[in-house]
């Protein structure tokens, strides 16, 4: 159960972890942990981007090592056949960047919550501003998959032999080099040779869930994107390529593969 619905949701809050993965651009103005003290999903434990995000990287949001996520989980009160729900308070960027993290790490049971808290919200189901004590673990055992992410020197080789598809998720105006990145210090435009499917038109706007597997094919195809092939996702910073990549996941049944760096490490000036 890779999509689970706020009604499953509901009816099962005490049997699964979950987490409120929420996280917000900079120039939105909002305060992703605030907004959770102030109401969140019964049980939901808060799970920051930024803090746990390798804090030496020069870019933002590259995966941590095995280590951190080990420790961290630990303190988080995981065990290893805990079923994870992920949800978020945004367009489910930031709850696919956790389920991205989890199963790159080696967790089998992760579901992100379809629609999200606005969804949620929308069907007026419990919250609470209770933050319930965690009780840590003492055990967790990562399986790191380390081909589902791809570092700058595999993307430039890439660009000269064509061993797999690169889609970008940014919009289609910084793809095609019309606007300025939000970041500064980079350039325009795309890596050569990739593909544009921005990550929102993955989502039913109406509804906030993702669309339905016929719908998600027929979009990857439009945008020239052959599923069969091997594909790499990349955006702007790592986080909304996770929404391609769980969409990638649920048409193809394969796990998603993304260049961590995305274009804030490529497009360097």
């Amino acid at each position: 159960m890779t999509l689970i619905s706020t009604e499953w949701l509901n009816n099962n809050l005490s049997k699964v972890k979950i987490f409120d993965a929420s996280w917000h651009m900079a120039n939105s103005k909002r305060e992703a942990k605030k907004e959770y003290s102030k109401q969140h999903i019964p049980n939901a434990i808060f799970w920051d981007l930024d803090e746990h995000s390798d804090k030496n990287s020069p870019f933002p949001h590259m995966m941590v090592n095995s280590d951190y996520w080990t420790k961290m989980l630990m303190n988080f009160g995981i065990k290893n056949n805990d079923h994870i729900v992920v949800y978020d308070h945004s367009n489910l960027y930031s709850a696919c960047r956790l389920w991205f993290a989890l199963k790159y790490f080696g967790h089998e049971k992760v579901s992100v919550l379809n629609g999200g808290f606005q969804k949620w919200l929308k069907e007026k189901k419990p919250v609470t501003q209770k933050i319930n004590k965690i009780e840590q673990t003492n055990n967790y055992q990562v399986n790191e998959n380390n081909d589902c992410i791809k570092n700058k020197k595999q993307i430039d080789e890439n660009i000269k032999n064509n061993s797999f598809l690169l889609v970008d998720a940014r919009s289609r105006e910084r793809f095609a080099g019309k606007v300025e990145e939000p970041r500064k210090g980079l350039k325009k435009g795309c890596i050569p040779g990739s593909k544009n499917i921005p990550f929102q038109e993955c989502i039913d706007s109406a509804t906030n869930t993702f669309k339905t597997k016929s719908e998600l094919i027929k979009l990857f195809k439009e945008n020239d994107v052959n599923y069969y092939k091997p594909i790499v996702f990349s955006c702007g910073s790592g986080v909304t390529a996770c929404v391609l990549g769980l969409a990638y996941f649920l048409i193809s049944d394969k796990n998603a593969v993304i260049y961590d760096g995305s274009f804030s490490e490529w497009g360097k000036k």
